[in-house]
């Protein structure tokens, strides 16, 4: 009895870790504004995915911001193409911000590495925006598509999800 209910608590372990949200870097208020940053991929003025509207993306297409709308949200400042964006992504910020800190999702599941990202190629799974670079070495999102299209999709956010876990972390 005693093996078949470990086996059971195995079991519900591993079904609710699959459930896990991604790990963010959100406002954890143990984690400084600075230590937060230092994990993001921002700009040298701390401008997150390269300036553009982190709320455009939920609407099907990644806008520039405007400077003269922008928020700072735990030192990350975010531009918005327009006011009903900045509305919405302050009444829910952690929601719009990219994941693993707006480092491409390919490279944080193929090891770890953070590297730079076309603003323009994103996809939303999960209610959540993830980024891919795109340039002379290749287009991350049509790799990552491809692997979703075998049913890998989990796998890799899994894969990124423990990278960036360890990134975070240190």
């Amino acid at each position: 009895m005693k093996i078949m209910l470990n086996n059971i608590s195995i079991i519900l372990i591993s079904v609710l870790a699959f459930q896990m949200p991604i790990i963010t870097v959100s406002a954890d208020p143990l984690i400084s504004d600075s230590q937060r940053a230092k994990h993001l991929n921002l700009d040298n003025d701390k401008v997150a995915l390269s300036g553009y509207d982190p709320v455009s993306y939920f609407k099907g297409k990644p806008r520039e911001g405007n400077k003269g709308l922008k928020n700072v949200y735990h030192g990350v400042i975010y531009y918005f193409s327009n006011l009903a964006n900045k509305k919405a992504f302050d009444a829910n910020p952690d929601k719009y911000e990219p994941a693993y800190g707006g480092w491409c999702a390919w490279a944080m599941a193929d090891g770890g590495s953070k590297v730079k990202i076309d603003p323009k190629k994103y996809k939303i799974i999960n209610d959540k925006n993830y980024v891919f670079y795109s340039g002379w070495l290749g287009d991350t999102l049509k790799s990552w598509n491809k692997e979703a299209g075998k049913g890998k999709e989990k796998e890799l956010m899994n894969k990124a999800d423990n990278y960036w876990k360890g990134i975070v972390t240190k």
